[in-house]
């Protein structure tokens, strides 16, 4: 679920004041331009949000990842798991840092390592982490060799790290034709829209000879370019957002990391198209 922040409440405001502001440009060229930009501000600030949340996911993991190899180390000397987390916490692990040192003052003040670890888990937020500190609650309550279980887990975090990033160095030449192709089909629209459609504009009023010379003239009603313009517009836009979710499914498995991909995608069909409209 989206938690709105003060940044995204600010850009709501923003947009909508904007997208107010575009009815006294009603009937002008001006009047999508500004209707896009208003919708822009309004957006950016989830935008930011969702690619700041995966940043933020991925150094998680990797800093769990150090901290599962220094309790490896360390348990495998002999020392409890309890005791191990409690050596460890001064170490360096970036965003974890505060995380593993409330959890070592929760197993220093007696609390439970099940539930201290349950905690931790809730505090981090992350699915990887989640996984893997329930299997280590687990092996704690059965009694298992505690020194093998954390190095399998670090084994299997490390494994799906290192597979995420090859699949990201597998996709990226994807991603790129993702791209491209999107272009081509910009241009493409820019071509009709610019070039085919005021040919095709004066077709609706037709000049015909007759047999014996006489000129007669049918007709029908004009063909409105700004009407297919605006469809034109509508249609780059609907094709940005889907492509995008598209490369984000396909590069990192996940339909909400194609939002970043689906708003570059969105904010160049918008910016190609307005910036056409205003100087062709």
């Amino acid at each position: 679920m989206v938690e709105f922040t003060k940044t995204n409440w600010i850009g709501i405001a923003l947009g909508v004041a904007i997208l107010a502001s575009s009815f006294f440009f009603m009937g002008t060229r001006f009047f999508y331009l500004i209707i896009g930009i208003g919708v822009i501000i309004a957006v950016v600030p989830f935008v930011f949000s969702v690619i700041i949340e995966s940043k933020i996911s991925a150094e998680k993991e990797r800093m769990f990842i150090e901290f599962t190899r220094n309790l490896v180390e360390s348990v495998k000397t002999g020392t409890p798991i309890s005791k191990s987390i409690v050596n460890v916490r001064n170490k360096p692990y970036g965003l974890l840092s505060e995380h593993i040192k409330k959890l070592s003052n929760q197993i220093t003040m007696g609390i439970p390592l099940g539930i201290a670890l349950k905690t931790f888990a809730d505090d981090v937020n992350n699915s990887t982490v989640t996984r893997a500190i329930t299997l280590i609650g687990e092996a704690e309550k059965a009694g298992g060799n505690i020194g093998e279980i954390l190095e399998a887990v670090a084994g299997a975090v490390t494994l799906s790290d290192k597979i995420k990033k090859e699949r990201q160095a597998a996709i990226s030449t994807l991603v790129i034709q993702g791209y491209l192709i999107f272009l081509i089909f910009l241009i493409i629209i820019l071509v009709m829209q610019f070039r085919i459609l005021p040919l095709v504009a004066g077709m609706a009023n037709v000049q015909t000879i007759g047999l014996i010379g006489a000129t007669t003239t049918s007709t029908g009603a004009p063909v409105e370019q700004s009407n297919f313009s605006d469809a034109f517009l509508y249609l780059l836009l609907v094709q940005g957002f889907f492509s995008g979710l598209a490369i984000g499914l396909l590069a990192e498995g996940s339909l909400k990391a194609g939002i970043k991909h689906s708003f570059a995608l969105m904010l160049l069909s918008f910016i190609v198209s307005a910036g056409a409209r205003l100087f062709i």
